[in-house]
């Protein structure tokens, strides 16, 4: 039932904010908005307000929003007071464009905007100084009396800039003996420890049994670092699938029942850690989006760039045929990865 709760809430979020995307950039650009829909098959409720018709459909694994002239094929009935200048088809290419990137665009910045309340509430790893954080029980550092709070500023006598120097420093293979001489500063007092750490077989090498404390961000600061944090996991992303796609690496692609277990599991480990999760699928969900796949929105996108640099358009058949066929692939690889979610689930 979390599971559940959580991937409502988590695709709710995403959807709404893509598709809201998607609607306030037609409404600013006067393109006629026929359906705000929540997801995807038969309608089970719909009210209609204005010109637009708001649904609610079955199965809640995405959503869209239905514009005049943004599909040929599907020619809606015109009443007396049809404006033609109202379809998308009819606006400026960077009309087209911004009203097709918005959604996209929505996603990427809900991400940032996530990661910086990250930033902000509950922080993250201080990596860039040698401060502790947590203590693990029977570890060496545990026994010798090491507290959170405690910053390590040598080790055999180097000095410790950062966090990854004590890994470094007790990893050296050049290093025979088990026992160390740290160097620490608590509470502005000086402390010197004499502590054996042998190598531990379970870790394949020497285990001190210290993690790094946390560091929260003024907001000010938190928007600023969380687009270098976005920044870096979205290139992170795209050479991830990359690899995939030049088969350099194998990796499991999950669907909605995969989603919806590892939005459980999330929620489960605390509300910071939810939000963490749900900002990293925001992420996911906008830079998937402007891919140059058809059906998808950057697939859109490109023939607008194309039209715009030719100055001529791809004939409106053509355009369709190939975002049909692209329609048809991604459902069948949502089909294709929901079974096997389901058979890891049985297989556990």
């Amino acid at each position: 039932m979390i599971s559940l709760i959580s991937f409502l809430i988590v695709i709710s979020i995403c959807v709404i904010s893509h598709e809201g995307g998607h609607y306030l950039s037609a409404r600013w650009r006067n393109v006629l908005i026929h359906e705000f829909s929540f997801g995807m098959g038969p309608a089970v409720w719909s009210r209609q307000k204005g010109e637009t018709l708001w649904s609610v459909r079955a199965f809640p694994i995405g959503g869209f929003v239905r514009l005049e002239g943004e599909d040929s094929s599907e020619e809606e009935p015109k009443s007396d007071g049809y404006d033609p200048s109202r379809s998308l088809s009819a606006k400026k290419p960077w009309e087209r464009l911004l009203v097709l990137a918005s959604g996209a665009c929505v996603n990427l910045m809900l991400a940032w905007l996530l990661t910086a309340a990250l930033l902000t509430g509950h922080g993250v790893m201080d990596l860039e100084r040698p401060f502790v954080g947590k203590i693990m029980e029977g570890t060496p550092a545990y026994s010798a009396g090491i507290q959170s709070g405690d910053i390590i500023k040598s080790i055999n006598g180097k000095e410790l800039s950062k966090w990854s120097d004590i890994r470094e420093t007790i990893q050296n293979k050049n290093v025979t003996s088990d026992r160390f001489h740290i160097t620490l500063e608590r509470e502005e007092q000086t402390l010197d420890f004499n502590i054996d750490i042998p190598v531990d077989p379970a870790h394949g090498g020497r285990l001190l049994g210290v993690q790094p404390g946390r560091i929260t961000y003024p907001v000010h600061t938190a928007l600023q670092k969380s687009l270098g944090y976005s920044w870096n996991m979205g290139v992170e992303i795209l050479r991830g699938l990359w690899m995939v796609l030049t088969r350099k690496v194998q990796s499991d692609v999950v669907g909605p029942v995969g989603i919806a277990v590892m939005a459980g599991d999330a929620l489960k480990q605390g509300i910071w850690s939810f939000i963490a999760f749900l900002g990293v699928i925001n992420l996911h969900l906008g830079l998937l989006n402007l891919l140059p796949f058809p059906a998808l929105d950057g697939g859109r996108i490109i023939f607008i760039i194309a039209e715009m640099i030719t100055g001529k358009k791809v004939p409106e058949k053509w355009e369709a045929m190939i975002h049909y066929s692209g329609f048809l692939i991604l459902i069948s690889l949502i089909i294709l990865v929901t079974g096997k979610d389901i058979i890891r689930l049985f297989i556990k």
